[in-house]
């Protein structure tokens, strides 16, 4: 997949920005001008800037021009030197138990409405799974799921990715009971205790605690808080340590929405391919993008060395534990270990979601749903920009469902955990994220849902007590 021409443009401002060609309120050259200075369409330049304005790294003045916006979007850090922590094994905090126990990962103040809307697509997809039941209720009672998962879906789930320009068959997914399932087959199959997996830092807490039961060792890769890991980073590495496995989010990763630009996933893939690394893609996040789609890893790999996995417990449902897990140079020894660990997946779950997708009712969710997030994003931003009084950067990603915000250094997020949580706000502190003790006054929060009402007034409280700290 290629960058388009404002996607392109877009990474060149920014860039330029960055390295302070235009500085904070200055205004950025006209339309016209850019477009001659870049050699591109008017049209090209004006989504470019939708596309900055987005991120909140510039702003419209009415009948003036584009100019600038006050830099509270966390910056790239700087790729040199890279800091490499040993090799070790991981102990997941308990916070993290904690917070799943409160069924809020994604909701920083949980309430179940008193009567619940239900979303349109939900109804459709209850529809097909009933209709399913309704149609095979012995058959289904009866037999287990052949341990792949049900041929319908595994071919409507190649057809989803045919859209992102990853060609697979149904002959190479396997159905697990989720992200997290599929992740845990992947490392099962590759590693063995004690052998070194490379990881993002920020990593997915999900990943640390899988490593850690599987008692492996995590090297964590310094990577970009806007463009994820880069090659250098993991190439620098191996100089250093014998890599077994890489896990890595290339689009819009937890906790920071960032996402590894095109050029970067080919040379990422090229050089495990040559060090003889396992890549394992969590793309549970691909589908979530607000502008244009993008490609996973497993695109450019030609040698079959990326173990894609992904879900829809982020974009359709978390209630269904539908996952997937794709590879043909371990595809046997996958589905071995899912026949050991876990058997079979609900059959007719699988029925009703295969023809809830044939029909076209995913694409449609989805259309919709993305520009809900996208909306929410915005919304969960512009509350923060305008009630915390707090010197502080965020993230500002292009999909996914969360933020990353740095808060100065004196404020222990684990310390606003504790006097959160006895207010019944939830926040996902940043030290959850590293199997080391970095990221203390960081934390993760989430657009997963409207900052409007008792979120609203909980990102209020959360500015007050991050003073009183």
């Amino acid at each position: 997949m290629h960058e388009f021409k404002y996607q392109q443009l877009a990474n060149t401002l920014i860039s330029q920005i960055d390295e302070r060609k235009w500085r904070t309120n200055e205004k950025l050259p006209s339309i016209r001008a850019l477009a001659k200075s870049y050699a591109v369409s008017k049209i090209s330049v004006i989504k470019a800037l939708h596309t900055l304005e987005a991120r909140g790294i510039v702003f419209v003045k009415a009948k003036s021009g584009y100019y600038v916006a006050p830099n509270k979007v966390l910056p790239q850090p700087s790729p040199t030197p890279l800091v490499f922590s040993r090799p070790k094994l991981v102990e997941v905090p308990d916070v993290f138990y904690e917070i799943m126990e409160r069924s809020a990962a994604f909701d920083i103040a949980p309430k179940k409405p008193v009567r619940a809307h239900v979303p349109n697509h939900l109804l459709l997809l209850n529809r097909h799974i009933n209709r399913a039941s309704r149609n095979n209720p012995q058959n289904n009672a009866l037999y287990y799921s052949e341990p792949r998962g049900d041929k319908a879906l595994r071919h409507q789930i190649s057809q989803l990715y045919r859209k992102r320009d990853l060609n697979i068959s149904a002959d190479e997914i396997c159905i697990t009971s989720g992200c997290q399932n599929s992740l845990f087959l992947a490392l099962m199959t590759t590693c063995q205790p004690g052998d070194i997996v490379a990881i993002e830092s920020p990593a997915f807490y999900g990943v640390l605690q899988l490593l850690q039961q599987l008692k492996l060792k995590v090297i964590e890769l310094p990577s970009s808080f806007t463009t994820g890991l880069t090659s250098d980073s993991l190439e620098q590495a191996t100089k250093k340590w014998q890599i077994k496995a890489c896990v890595v989010t290339a689009n819009f990763a937890t906790p920071t929405g960032a996402l590894i630009p095109v050029e970067e996933k080919r040379k990422i893939v090229k050089l495990a391919n040559e060090k003889g690394i396992t890549l394992i893609e969590d793309d549970i996040y691909g589908d979530l993008t607000f502008h244009s789609k993008v490609a996973p890893l497993k695109s450019y790999d030609t040698k079959d060395n990326v173990i894609l996995c992904s879900s829809f417990s982020k974009s359709l449902s978390r209630d269904l534990r539908i996952g997937w897990i794709v590879t043909s140079k371990h595809y046997k020894k996958i589905v071995h270990m899912k026949l050991v660990s876990q058997l079979s997946t609900s059959l007719t779950i699988q029925q009703g979601l295969a023809s809830f997708l044939a029909e076209g009712n995913f694409a449609r969710h989805l259309y919709q749903y993305n520009k809900t997030l996208l909306k929410q994003r915005d919304q969960l931003l512009h509350s923060i920009d305008k009630h915390w009084n707090v010197d502080i950067k965020y993230t500002v990603p292009d999909g996914g469902l969360a933020i990353w915000i740095e808060l100065p250094k004196e404020v222990d997020t684990f310390l606003l955990y504790d006097k959160a949580i006895a207010e019944g706000i939830v926040i996902t502190p940043g030290r959850l994220f590293s199997s080391t003790n970095k990221y203390s006054n960081y934390l993760r929060l989430s657009f997963a849902h409207p900052t409007t009402e008792h979120r609203l007034a909980a990102v209020k409280r959360l500015a007050q007590l991050i003073r009183l700290i």
